[in-house]
């Protein structure tokens, strides 16, 4: 066979390799995008519950005491920004599409504004916009490492618990594969907050009775919100990484069997003319041995 077959049979060899590769990324994707969703759904009845327990707490109190993020009127005022990105490639547009949405955003907003950034990559990327940032956390590998992550950041919040407003922005899955930037305000806990909660309907006639200091249940039930926000919030955006990881994955699985099929007629086609031309060698000896003998 000549070197075009042999170098044929190696691209073919690696391309079939490097699709394992893919394939295996693929299944580790899905199966992440599992976890993180099932997170975010376990969430939503413990989400829920808060609420209704906010809601009646807030019934005949006119302002709650000891809120997260409430400081006197003389801090200065500063717009907080804590955006949850990705530390790992073969996103796609995962960072550079949440970065330009935070930019935009804050940009509506007036006052000075501080950005704590969860992964390396949005951090260098609203880095290179110019942007204040104080803070840079690791992005959790697993649905366990959410919990130390979000009570580091909480607890960094009340080391600096400066006047002003504080928003969470991260990517949320839409689709199988898709995914969208969103905004939540998540600090202060003003009458706009409260009103919000007050709403909410009790789901039965039977109104519970609150046990003991209705204030320190409110404290309690503020830090599980404060807490299930940003939980809800960095699972949301790990699913939105995978997902956005699995679409990547299935674009080069149908650019290597494009690639597979392309090599494979190539080879085929080489191999064919290699077997032509030796029978064209035979037949041609044959013939000039036939001659001379005549």
């Amino acid at each position: 066979m000549s070197e075009t077959v042999e170098v044929l049979q190696r691209k073919i060899k690696s391309a079939r390799e490097l699709g394992s590769v893919v394939r295996m990324m693929k299944v580790l994707a899905a199966a992440s995008i599992i976890q993180y969703e099932r997170a975010v759904h376990s969430l939503s009845d413990y989400y829920h519950a808060v609420e209704l327990g906010l809601s009646l707490c807030l019934q005949g109190i006119d302002s709650p005491h000891a809120k997260p993020g409430v400081v006197a009127s003389s801090a200065k005022v500063i717009t907080k920004a804590i955006a949850f990105g990705s530390d790992q490639g073969l996103v796609g547009q995962f960072n550079d599409t949440l970065a330009d949405f935070v930019l935009t955003k804050l940009n509506e907003l007036p006052g000075e504004k501080t950005i704590w950034a969860v992964g390396e990559r949005i951090y260098a990327r609203l880095e290179d916009a110019g942007t204040q940032q104080n803070r840079l956390y690791q992005v959790p590998n697993s649905v366990t490492a959410i919990t130390p992550l979000v009570s580091q950041i909480l607890i960094d919040h009340e080391d600096r618990p400066e006047k002003g407003e504080t928003y969470l922005f991260h990517n949320r899955p839409v689709s199988a594969a898709g995914y969208e930037p969103v905004k939540q305000r998540l600090l202060p806990l003003d009458t706009e907050w409260q009103r919000n909660f007050r709403h909410i309907e009790w789901p039965t006639k039977l109104l519970p009775e609150v046990l003991g200091s209705r204030e320190s249940t409110l404290g309690a039930l503020i830090r599980e919100y404060l807490f299930v926000s940003l939980f809800k919030a960095c699972a949301e955006s790990l699913a939105s990484e995978n997902a956005s990881r699995l679409a990547a994955m299935q674009r080069a699985q149908r650019n290597i069997d494009e690639l597979l099929d392309g090599l494979r007629a190539a080879f085929n086609q080489e191999r064919q003319t290699s077997i032509d031309e030796e029978l064209f060698d035979v037949v041609s000896g044959f013939e000039a041995l036939a001659s001379q003998h005549r």
